[in-house]
């Protein structure tokens, strides 16, 4: 078995625990929405998603010398992933909410704790672990953004506009995910393969608690 296969394999509980969230359950399995929920949604997003760039750069600078093939695949995932934060806020700004608000606030409890566990494996832990974080929050793109997006949309009468970061993140993650596979098959220290389960096993964790922090949807009151 690969260690990409393992890795999916050695969180699927993990995973299956982060998709019986109830906001999750709520909206994939009864169209249950509402748009206070996904611009809290989007909120936190883009309180992560900010330090997408920060983090991958921490990781990148902290790699031991043998490891150093490692440099061009994550300069590669700096350059994609810049500018997604504002995609985020263009998508807040295009539900009628306040983006600039959102920039300049905070996020919360949950996200803040998960941000801060990312800076922590990358600088106390083995900083490969830090991919853990990254097939955590790919993986769910994939699985569930596109999903979503058209769930959430159509019962709300959101525009397009109002579901760029869902889409495009989607999309390009279904590229990135066949990408890492082959990064992670390259990692063959036992040690490293351990941090990268450890660490994506809490990521789940912890962004669960992100989705279990958000509103739960009215649909009802707000199509009144």
């Amino acid at each position: 078995m690969t260690f990409h296969a393992r890795l999916i394999e050695d969180t699927a509980a993990a995973r299956a625990a982060f998709l019986r969230t109830p906001i999750i359950q709520g909206v994939l399995q009864r169209g249950e929405v509402s748009r206070a929920s996904y611009i809290a949604f989007l909120t936190e997003a883009y309180h992560h998603v900010r330090h997408t760039v920060p983090l991958l750069t921490a990781c990148r600078e902290a790699l031991p010398a043998h490891h150093a093939w490692l440099v061009d695949p994550l300069n590669e995932y700096i350059e994609e992933e810049a500018g997604h934060d504002e995609w985020i806020l263009d998508d807040i700004a295009a539900c009628g909410a306040d983006a600039e608000a959102v920039r300049h606030g905070t996020p919360g409890a949950a996200t803040e704790l998960m941000v801060a566990y990312a800076y922590d494996t990358i600088a106390r832990g083995n900083p490969l672990g830090f991919f853990g974080m990254v097939h955590v929050l790919e993986g769910s793109s994939v699985a569930l953004a596109l999903n979503a997006a058209d769930a959430i949309q159509k019962p709300l009468g959101l525009p397009d506009s109002a579901f760029s970061y869902l889409r495009s993140h989607g999309t390009l993650d279904l590229e990135h995910t066949a990408h890492f596979a082959l990064l992670m098959d390259a990692i063959t220290d036992p040690a490293d393969q351990q941090a990268i389960v450890h660490a994506a096993r809490m990521f789940y964790r912890l962004y669960a608690a992100v989705f279990a922090e958000l509103p739960l949807p009215q649909p009802l009151k707000e199509a009144a």
